[in-house]
């Protein structure tokens, strides 16, 4: 058994590529192992800026030998269909072999294939490696470039290291021969590194200067970055993001504390973070109060005799970028938040629904309904207010300059230019949530703003026939349907969808469109997102499915309450228990032909009046049934049923009305053992008719009661 080392040495490779390197290079070589019946006991991946390596341990000096079978034509076959078969397998008739094969002789191929040397199939699996790699961008260089088929790869390919054990595996990929040898660190070792095999190569290159262990870098980065800010008595704001990065634009990574000049504090604090952050790779942190500190840390990858030397050029690059963003902050603030409506009328929100400021009205229009009508306890003024500045923002410089603050340098415009807080607030936030891990917001402002925006977008493209199609959704409707249910949910808002849905789709009614064509698909997506949040949630989706099933239920908040509450009920014994009895009795009464709420075909037609069974899975209509039998009649678990779904048919229903759904389980619960003897001790389908029919309508009551909770033919189990 032999260890594997294989290290394909390049200039810098994306830090946001190394991960799926790591793992599409264990692939491929786990696939070119496979192919050849081989199979290595471990294998680790590493990666730098520069490299991109493999270790795989426990590889075997070669491989099994094998014996192949192939069944041939019977030995009476034409001489045409032996020579056809003799070509394909290679070899002459008389190396066949004959067996008998159903009474008839057939000629069998035996091909012996001896063990090959394992150096010898990884010679061409590394090749095929290298030419398959799925890099997300690649790129040609050279003179060879020229011809449309030489080698790709994400940056210019150097070198490539392939060691069995202590040797080199022969193989040469478009003119990138293998060897035994690398290069170290850029500054601190720039000459070649030979290595004996795997078992010195990431210590070897460990005394050159690189880290090769991508983790080992990582907790390098995360646990300098976190004491260098303590020692300056600040707390650093967790990136694990920017960990991640830092790691991979480095080889030996040396966090270091820089400042910044305290003024730029008054630049709004994301745009401090964002500028550190995104074009210069930095972590910033807090001081005790909490506040944004003039401070930052960056990840070097050079262990310098001059540290200082080092921090000074990363606080000048800092400087210059936060001079440029106060620029625009200041310039911004010149200019009034409200007077920049006006621009919004210059850029299309689409092509079919008009400008941003049509949107604008729309949503503001639909906030303040929102708030009249007390769907949202907001005030009505400052929910329209918010609403008519919330996208201003989008002309501003700084928005121009960073696009990821929209809203939040709304917000920043909107207190500073002295807007209600609740406004700011719901300026800033008024995008949010946008997804599932996203904060949800709960000020009533902008629940309503948030709300009416996402609402709008819905109604606006379902409304122009340009609902999500598939996995294309290109105007991102499934976030906003998902934000929307969040934030009715989070919030308690009461209301009916439908009639929200009408509501945000009123201004269509302008443009001649048919609002009945899309609103039932507006509601059949927004059960899906539904179904989609919940299962995500931990709901099961057979029980949200039972409690779809229902139909007519429009308000979310009363429908997952349902869906809970089923939960915490069906995963009890009792509630096991009794759903198998309600399935029980659905099958019965299907068999039957008695479907739906209970209705049963009349048996008692000696009488010339209408069986009072007809339809007695309606709480009225079961009991005037109850109260014409023949009570002497009803002994023992007959007339247990009987009298417990006489007592659980009201709790049910007055619970469901009092929208208390675990007190409806409960009275539902009660029917279990009375269920269970009836099916132990009656026979359902007597023989005499009167019994018969009175015993399918208790049945068919005990399904109503059920269903009226929830379809729970729909739940598993």
């Amino acid at each position: 058994m032999s260890d594997f080392l294989l290290e394909l040495f390049s200039e810098e490779i994306p830090a946001r590529m190394q991960a799926k390197a790591r793992k599409d290079l264990e692939a491929l070589f786990v696939a070119q192992l496979a192919e050849a019946g081989l199979k290595a006991d471990s294998i680790r991946t590493y990666s730098t800026p520069r490299r991109l390596a493999l270790i795989a341990s426990g590889l075997p000096s070669q491989t099994e030998a094998v014996r192949e079978e192939t069944k041939g034509p019977p030995t009476a076959a034409p001489d045409q269909a032996v020579e056809g078969f003799l070509r394909k397998v290679g070899l002459t008739k008389d190396q066949l072999e004959v067996r008998d094969l159903k009474g008839r002789d057939t000629y069998f191929a035996v091909i012996d294939k001896p063990g090959r040397p394992t150096a010898e199939i990884l010679g061409p699996a590394i090749a095929n490696i290298v030419r398959d790699f799925p890099w997300p961008k690649s790129m040609r260089w050279g003179a060879a470039s020229a011809d449309s088929g030489s080698l790709r790869w994400v940056r210019p390919l150097h070198r490539i290291v392939a060691m069995l054990g202590e040797e080199i595996v022969p193989v040469e990929v478009e003119g990138v021969s293998c060897g035994a040898a690398s290069l170290g660190h850029r500054f601190h070792h720039p000459g070649e590194i030979t290595f004996g095999g795997a078992h010195d190569y990431v210590e070897k290159l460990r005394m050159a200067h690189v880290l090769v262990d991508h983790e080992e870098r990582e907790t390098i980065v995360r646990d300098g970055a976190t004491t260098a800010a303590e020692d300056a008595g600040y707390a650093l704001i967790e990136d694990e993001g920017l960990v991640i990065e830092n790691a991979g634009l480095t080889e030996w990574p040396v966090p270091l504390l820089g400042q910044f000049d305290p003024d730029f504090l008054d630049v709004p604090e994301e745009v401090i973070q964002l500028t550190a952050r995104t074009d210069q790779k930095y972590f910033v942190m807090r001081d005790d109060a909490g506040k944004l500190a003039p401070a930052f840390i960056c990840t070097a990858n050079i262990e310098s005799s001059d540290p200082e030397a080092v921090v000074n050029g990363n606080q000048r690059v800092l400087a210059a970028r936060l001079s440029d963003a106060r620029f625009f902050w200041e310039n911004d603030l010149k200019v009034s938040l409200e007077s920049l409506g006006g621009k919004l009328g210059e850029i299309v929100f689409h092509e079919k629904l008009g400008t941003v400021a049509d949107k604008v009205d729309r949503v503001a229009k639909l906030a303040r309904w929102l708030a009249e009508e007390k769907i949202v306890a907001a005030d009505p003024d400052q929910a329209e207010r918010a609403a008519r500045l919330a996208k201003n923002d989008l002309v501003t410089g700084m928005v121009g300059e960073f696009p990821e603050l929209q809203g939040v340098i709304g917000g920043y415009l909107a207190r500073a230019q002295g807007e209600d807080d609740a406004v700011a607030d719901a300026v800033r936030d008024h995008y949010k949530p946008v997804g599932q891990g996203d904060e949800v917001p709960t000020a009533s402002v902008t629940v309503a703003v948030s709300l009416a925006d996402k609402l709008d977008s819905l109604g606006a493209f379902f409304g122009a026939g340009m609902p999500p199609s598939g996995s294309k959704d290109p105007f991102a409707l499934r976030r906003s349907a998902l934000g929307a249910l969040l934030l009715m949910t989070t919030n308690g808002l009461r209301f009916d969808l439908r009639d929200l849905m009408e509501k945000s789709t009123m201004w269509l009614r302008h443009a001649g469109h048919d609002l009945n064509s899309f609103n039932d698909d507006m509601a059949s997506f927004f059960a899906d997102r539904l179904k989609v949040q919940q299962r995500e949630a931990g709901v099961r989706h057979d029980l949200i499915d039972a409690v779809f099933a229902l139909g007519g239920e429009d308000d979310l908040v009363r429908l997952l309450a349902r869906v809970k509450a089923l939960q915490g009920f069906v995963e009890t014994e009792a509630g096991t228990n009794l759903l198998a009895a309600t399935k029980r009795a659905s099958n019965i009464l299907k068999k039957e032909g008695i479907e739906g709420s209970g209705a049963i075909p009349g048996t008692l037609e000696q009488t010339g009046e209408e069986d009072p069974l007809a339809l007695v899975g309606e709480s009225q209509a079961f009991d005037a049934a109850v109260a014409q039998w023949d009570h002497d009649s009803l002994q023992g678990e007959e007339k247990a049923l009987a009298d417990a779904l006489v007592t659980a048919g009201p709790m049910v229903q007055q619970s469901l009305e009092d929208e208390d759904f675990t007190r409806a389980m409960e009275a539902l619960a009660s029917l279990r053992g009375p269920i269970d003897a009836f099916f132990e001790g009656v026979v359902v389908n007597s023989d005499v008719a009167e019994e018969r029919s009175r015993r399918l309508g208790m049945l068919a009551r005990f399904r109503s009661l059920a269903d009226s909770i929830a379809d729970f033919s729909k739940i598993e189990g």
